[in-house]
């Protein structure tokens, strides 16, 4: 036999004689020996175990000062900034006191304008419905008014569309004037990435503090923060339609002579249409998200009424509450992606708009006068609204007192065996070896830019005082997303695996999306009280769906040649799945995780509510005490964690995709 036919088995496995999972498997017993050795040393070291405080930057105070001066002593001369929040604030009141004239009828002292009947909201809602989406959109926006009004939410369901019905409007003007901006200089572009990056990774409660400070409390202040919350997913959706034409529209238009206005006007946003409605869609998802929290702030409506619910442990009266949130939610959702999918040039649709629109109005002509001729289609009749309320609690009792000692159980032996172990592991490592070891993998997935980046950033809460609070909130995601990745990742294979259960399981996926953040709370609340088991709990329901859609998602883009040339070298399906599948659909899984640690981070700040003592208690304490620099701080602390994850899980999918030949 030659030589080039025989192989050394030493060879093969390395020097060491290991396999490649065998020396991996010893690099990482390494690792782990020699963090906990440098823990142990750390640990006898005064400073290392306790960062001094003489060494913290008071950027917290600082930033309390500040506001406060701006709020209440800033003065320009003409005008202090005190008259000048107060000017806009004048000024935003008025569209907010129309919509809520039409919507409630409660603009002004005066009472100058009556409000729609019900019916006719009701008959609006379902004309938009069937011209943009079809009878069975109409059917699902007319049902969901039917919803509201027949549970008595009518009117706090109202107070939240006439917010949305203003925030909407200056989100997406303020977001695609802002696009247009850093579209047109890339200089502008990379600088303001990060400022955007910070803002959709900064939890809402952050954003409340400075707004009350500077504005005070009550619907105009919750207007303001939603609008600064919803417009960066708006300036992204315009960059990306606008550098996403096609060059062969751009040389056409320069073709035929367009200046650059009319290329904007003419070319660029006509083509860029769909992104741009997407964008509007996702507006109005963080809005209706953003306004149900900034009810902490005096923001009227369903999110208002669902705190008081809460904090009186009211809980079948919360869940209602909740229900007629996600009701308002999915119809806003569907009918603004309908708006999105909507071919004004489709054959036919002219003739079809304007038959329609004509019907449509003379229905509402007469909705309005049947209204004013019946009381009970004016305003819907309280006495013959129905409840489920006192249903949901005496559930929650029979299931207390049903399931009480397993529930305690389980909750204790999570706590005990689980939970606390980890969370005390975390704040007993030393400052310098979770930052060395946070370096130590951004280097090893993206090198010394990437190291130095993710150093920094897990140094912001040490230096600025909240080290403490950032491992226990470091704790509390990693075991959600661990626990995310369990149920996730199966039941995303599931859907992978046929069409019916993909629709079956998405659909879940997105009625799940539609709900806002508070609304996770109320279940957890029923089953385990308060507490991190509670948090944790909540946050694992809420960051689970991206895990799910997006294993789906890559694992349905292995393209069906792969998947034969893998039976064809004679792979079972198992070896097919975790030899060519799982490989491939990598690059997707890793965004899914990305996404689920994201919204765990948003989820942890909210998750404050049922008790517990992180950074999201911080902000929640911070909004109480009028603290804005400790809130900001604290917001800053969970978006750099959220960066942290996403740098680091970007660059490993980034070399997964290059590794595989998917980048260009």
């Amino acid at each position: 036999m030659s030589s080039e036919s025989t192989t050394d088995p030493i060879s093969a496995r390395g020097a060491t004689g290991l396999s490649a999972s065998g020396r991996r498997a010893a690099a990482c017993a390494g690792l782990l020996l020699a963090t906990v050795a440098a823990a142990l040393f750390l640990n006898s070291v005064d400073w290392a175990r306790d960062y001094p405080a003489a060494w913290e930057l008071p950027l917290a105070a600082k930033i309390t000062r500040f506001f406060e001066w701006l709020g209440y002593e800033a003065d320009f001369g003409l005008f202090t900034f005190r008259e000048a929040t107060r000017a806009l604030s004048w000024l935003l009141q008025q569209p907010l006191d129309l919509t809520e004239a039409l919507l409630v009828g409660d603009a002004g002292e005066g009472g100058w304008l009556l409000p729609l009947p019900w019916i006719t909201v009701l008959g609006a809602f379902a004309l938009a419905g069937v011209l943009l989406g079809g009878p069975r959109l109409g059917a699902l926006l007319a049902g969901s008014c039917a919803f509201l009004a027949g549970f008595g939410m009518w009117e706090p369901a109202m107070h939240t569309l006439a917010l949305v019905l203003v925030i909407v409007p200056l989100s997406v003007l303020a977001g695609t004037a802002a696009g247009l901006v850093l579209f047109a200089s890339r200089r502008l572009e990379r600088g303001l990435t990060p400022v955007l990056d910070v803002m959709q990774s900064t939890p809402h409660f952050a954003y409340l503090a400075p707004i009350v400070v500077l504005f005070g409390f009550g619907q105009v202040p919750a207007l303001i923060a939603t609008v600064i919350f919803a417009a960066p997913p708006m300036i992204r959706c315009t960059l990306i339609g606008l550098r996403s034409v096609p060059s062969e529209l751009i040389e056409a238009g320069a073709i035929a002579g367009c200046t650059r206005w009319q290329m904007l006007a003419k070319i660029r946003f006509p083509a860029a249409a769909p992104t741009l409605l997407l964008g509007v869609n996702q507006v109005i998802m963080q809005t209706l998200a953003m306004v149900v929290i900034a009810s902490l702030i005096g923001a009227a409506g369903l999110g208002h009424n669902l705190l008081i619910a809460l904090n009186s442990l009211r809980l079948g009266a919360a869940l209602e509450l909740g229900a007629a949130i996600v009701v308002l939610a999915v119809a806003l959702d569907r009918l603004s992606l309908a708006a999105s999918r909507y071919d004004p040039f489709r054959r036919g649709e002219t003739v079809r708009r304007r038959r329609l629109l004509m019907i449509g109005a003379g229905m509402l002509a007469v909705s309005l006068a049947a209204a004013w001729l019946f009381d009970g289609l004016r305003s819907f009749p309280p006495e013959q609204a129905v409840s489920t309320a006192a249903f949901w609690d005496a559930l929650v009792i029979r299931i207390s007192d049903a399931w009480y000692e397993e529930l305690r159980a389980l909750k204790t032996v999570l706590l005990v065996y689980l939970f606390i172990p980890v969370r005390d592991t975390l704040q007993w490592l030393p400052w310098p070896v979770v930052i060395a070891l946070t370096a130590a993998l951004g280097y090893r997935v993206g090198g010394a830019g990437l190291a130095l980046t993710v150093a920094l950033l897990a140094a912001f809460p040490l230096v600025t005082g909240f080290w403490v609070e950032t491992m226990t909130t470091l704790y509390m995601i990693g075991m959600a997303v661990i626990a995310s990745i369990a149920i996730g990742f199966p039941l995303g294979l599931l859907a992978s695996r046929s069409d019916a259960g993909s629709r079956a399981i998405l659909l879940v996926c997105d009625t799940l999306q539609t709900f806002p953040s508070f609304v996770y709370l109320i279940p957890v609340v029923m089953l385990f009280k308060v507490g991190d088991v509670a948090a944790i709990t909540a946050v694992i329901a809420y960051a689970t769906v991206p895990m799910i859609r997006y294993t789906n998602l890559g694992l349905r883009r292995v393209s069906p040649q792969t998947k034969e040339a893998a039976e064809a070298i004679g792979c079972s399906r198992t070896q097919r799945l975790w030899k060519v599948e799982l490989p491939l659909a990598l690059p997707e899984i890793m965004l899914g995780l990305n996404q689920t640690i994201l919204m765990g981070l948003f989820m942890v700040a909210i998750a404050a509510l049922v008790g517990t003592k992180d950074l999201g208690q911080q902000i929640s304490r911070a909004l109480s005490d009028g603290d804005t620099g400790r809130g900001l701080i604290a917001g800053l602390c969970i978006a750099c964690l959220g960066i942290i994850a996403d740098r680091i899980l970007r660059s490993m999918s980034r070399r997964r995709s290059a590794a595989l030949g998917l980048t260009g």
